[in-house]
């Protein structure tokens, strides 16, 4: 593992593949705000995040002259239900109880999620939503403000942002996902908009579903998705989404909203009991995910999917909205000045939007992948579905509806009182006893190759620590790949004696825990300092020469320029894997792992960014997959045939023109078809301007995706940090096993703490002799 950079701060996000962005910046007068509490306050967009802004800061302050323009009559809205979580209600409740009322009286309840499934329908319940009429919001909002003196100018267009800023103390732009407000100073708001991959439709069924309901309808032009929520005693959202090549290929592109609403209705015909569906100016679009780098210039401040949006799946939109403007008249009623408080607004709201977008992303590419779930069972499809953005647990939804969890875990095959990740998993001729795998981490410690008491002790103690499988760091198959002076290597027999002495330590002192080797050679990114010394910076002195798939520096004007391997120097390469992989079969290792991913050699070549040859060995992914494959095999064949064998990849370079999803499905379908028996699924480090997605569990929908496609078992790794994280992702059927790297550095007993947490006590985490004594967690003084 080569450690990551730290992500990249919100307010200097770099742009981003794909989205819009201003091409050339322009000059932008920067308003001052004025010191004290803002008392002319105009707001531009009546929706309900613009109105409960409104409402509340005339609430709070009456001397304050505030006025909302909205384009559109006082009964113009779109879409037809609003989902608002009881975090939200309550939220509203503390700040204006007339308002928290008057919604409390028009809310409809309700516990179940019903999801159906090729006929199949699961219920799991304990969820608690509340809906109501967007309609029926806006008119209750209307009149709170008409109430309390905001002045409502309807079918009036406002004016632009930076006239009334030149009349008013604060100018609040809630004019939505395409706000003229962002798109007019958007040089400084600096808004990257992601368009995403499906077509979806707001539309309305005539009677109250029974739950919130997710169906899959598998046509012959491809997979479609309900979305369906009761809002009234009488009515409820439907929403029809899918891929837009779905969507193309059965013709939605040339219907209007008429034949669009009648065609969905007929597709869903059995989850509307042959209902109508009815349209409200309803179109298909594709949604777009809106972030900025600011929220606020001068007196004027973004609120709602003006500053940010995040998918409908999990109904977070006028959540938001209602949210910020909440945070927005606390802060401006708690400092002196606006400048203050509007970076305080932001201070406090970024962090959870950041979060709740996350979750949004992880929702919106679950329903883009959804063709490749299908094959599930009907349980462990709505598992999947419910855990999707990550916010719902497997522990979260035992809390929910135990009964539910009780039926998923059975048809895993967990045993009475086992939590998933204690279950055993068989590759070839090994059995692990649980899930967990200890993943492989550099430590830059070995002297010449050789591994010394640090890797003895740190191995060991994670091995005794309960993992199914623990990972040796990249093992160097020659003295030119390694990656610093530091790193251990199966190059000599003095090394294979070192790890000899490791690999009988664990299988003595740790019985049932295997031991597996990465194998891996630097490439381009060899001959540099030790982590803690500058990482992948060149050693000050006594570099040695470097090799790769193509003459491509890692770091132009940094690093050394690698000379091209030719045959005779993939041959010896090959050779060099080959006499390492027979090494660690002497020394007794469980498992073998080739290492190609993370921009060293073998994923040198399998990247179009860092492979541009053109001989046999490069172009198409056919040819760049060539070597690595050669490597492969001729491992494979001095690899005794009982042991399993693993290849860890970087499903995307997460850069411009590198390796695609389908590309690395592809690349782990060939190693499968080879002999592998796993895939670890591990992402990027092959070039230095990488731009990741950091966040929870960020990497596992590489894992998810390649394990649906190809059918191979995967290792998901990606800050994976909770045992209800490792839980849900085997449930989902995500993963086969889990590696985590960190929270082993954290607690190299990670895996037996995680058993005690749960009150699991099997065989699938005994804990050494000598520690029993410390398997429950020691008394601590008394806390008032």
């Amino acid at each position: 593992m080569t450690p990551r950079p730290e992500p990249t701060p919100a307010t200097a996000r770099p742009p981003t593949p794909g989205v819009a962005r201003p091409a050339t910046p322009r000059a932008a007068r920067t308003p001052t705000p004025e010191a004290g509490p803002p008392l002319r306050i105009a707001v531009i967009g009546g929706g309900p995040g613009g109105l409960y802004a409104a409402a509340l800061l005339k609430r709070l302050d009456p001397a304050r002259e505030v006025t909302v323009w909205e384009r559109n009559a006082p009964s113009d809205t779109f879409g037809f239900g609003v989902v608002l979580s009881d975090e939200t209600l309550g939220g509203i409740r503390d700040a204006d109880p007339a308002v928290y009322e008057a919604l409390r009286r028009e809310l409809v309840r309700w516990d179940d999620i019903d999801v159906v499934h090729r006929g199949n329908r699961t219920t799991s319940t304990g969820h608690g939503f509340a809906a109501l009429g967007r309609r029926r919001l806006l008119e209750l909002l209307h009149a709170r403000c008409t109430e309390l003196g905001v002045q409502l100018r309807f079918r009036a267009e406002a004016p632009p942002a930076a006239e009334l800023a030149t009349a008013h103390d604060l100018v609040i732009a809630a004019d939505g996902v395409h706000s003229r407000t962002r798109e007019a100073h958007d040089d400084h708001f600096r808004p990257t908009v992601t368009t995403h991959r499906c077509r979806y439709i707001w539309l309305a069924a005539d009677f109250p579903f029974e739950a919130f309901r997710f169906e899959t309808a598998e046509t012959e032009h491809g997979v479609m998705q309900l979305h369906a929520y009761p809002f009234s005693a009488d009515s409820s959202t439907v929403i029809v989404e899918m891929r837009e090549e779905v969507w193309r290929a059965a013709g939605f592109d040339e219907l209007d909203e008429a034949e669009s609403t009648a065609r969905c209705a007929k597709i869903f015909a059995e989850a509307l009991g042959g209902r109508e569906l009815r349209a409200n100016n309803s179109a298909w679009t594709a949604f777009r995910t809106v972030v900025n780098e600011r929220w606020s210039y001068g007196n004027t401040v973004l609120i709602g999917d003006a500053a940010h949006t995040a998918h409908f799946s999990i109904g977070s939109g006028t959540k938001l909205a209602v949210e910020d403007a909440l945070a927005l008249a606390r802060q401006l009623g708690e400092h002196p000045t606006l400048t203050e408080a509007l970076t305080a607004y932001e201070a406090e709201r970024r962090p959870v939007v950041e979060s709740t977008q996350r979750a949004a992303l992880a929702s919106l590419r679950w329903f883009e992948e959804l063709a490749g779930r299908v094959d599930r069972p009907p349980r462990r499809f709505a598992f999947d579905l419910l855990t999707r953005s990550r916010r719902v647990t497997h522990a979260n939804l035992r809390l929910r509806d135990p009964a539910f969890t009780d039926t998923v875990e059975h048809d895993f095959g967990c045993p009475p009182g086992t939590p998933p990740m204690f279950t055993p998993f068989r590759l070839r001729g090994l059995t692990l006893r649980n899930r967990i795998v200890v993943s492989p981490m550099d430590l830059y410690v070995a002297e010449d190759g050789v591994p010394g008491d640090f890797h003895l002790v740190h191995l060991g103690a994670r091995a005794l620590g309960g993992p199914g499988l623990v990972m040796t760091e990249m093992v160097c198959v020659s003295a030119e790949g390694r990656i610093t002076p530091g790193c251990s290597g199966l190059w000599t027999d003095g090394q294979a004696d070192a790890w000899a002495r490791i690999t009988a330590f664990v299988h003595a002192q740790a019985p049932g825990t295997a031991l597996g080797v990465q194998l891996g050679h630097s490439g381009r990114k060899g001959s540099t300092r030790r982590m803690w010394e500058g990482i992948d910076q060149p050693l000050p002195e006594g570099n040695w020469p470097l090799v790769a798939a193509s003459p491509l520096p890692y770091r132009a004007g940094v690093n050394q320029t690698p000379r091209a391997l030719d045959r005779a120097g993939l041959a010896s390469v090959r050779e060099e894997f080959t006499a390492a992989a027979r090494r660690a079969a002497r020394c007794d290792f469980d498992l073998l792992e080739l290492h190609c991913a993370h921009g060293y050699l073998l994923s040198g070549f399998l990247s179009p960014l860092t492979n541009h040859r053109t001989d046999a060995y490069g172009g198409t992914l056919e040819g760049r997959l060539r070597f690595p494959l050669e490597v492969f095999d001729a491992v494979r064949e001095v690899w005794p045939e009982d042991r399993p064998m693993t290849v860890r990849v970087s499903a995307t370079d997460w850069a411009e023109g590198g390796t695609t999803a389908e590309e690395a499905v592809t690349i782990a379908r060939a190693f499968a078809a080879h002999g592998a028996d796993a895939i670890d699924v591990s992402t990027g480090q092959v070039v230095p301007d990488e731009r990741p997605e950091y966040g929870r569990s960020y990497q596992t929908p590489y894992a998810d995706r390649i394990r649906s496609a190809v059918g191979v078992p995967v290792v998901a790794v990606g800050a994976i940090s909770s045992w209800d994280d490792v839980n849900s992702l085997l449930l989902a059927g995500r993963a086969d096993l889990c590696a985590l790297a960190r929270p082993h550095l954290f607690d190299p007993h990670w895996t037996l703490h995680a058993a005690a947490e749960q009150g699991y006590e099997g065989p699938a985490a005994p804990w050494p002799a000598p520690y029993r004594a410390g398997s429950r967690p020691p008394p601590t003084g008394r806390r008032e």
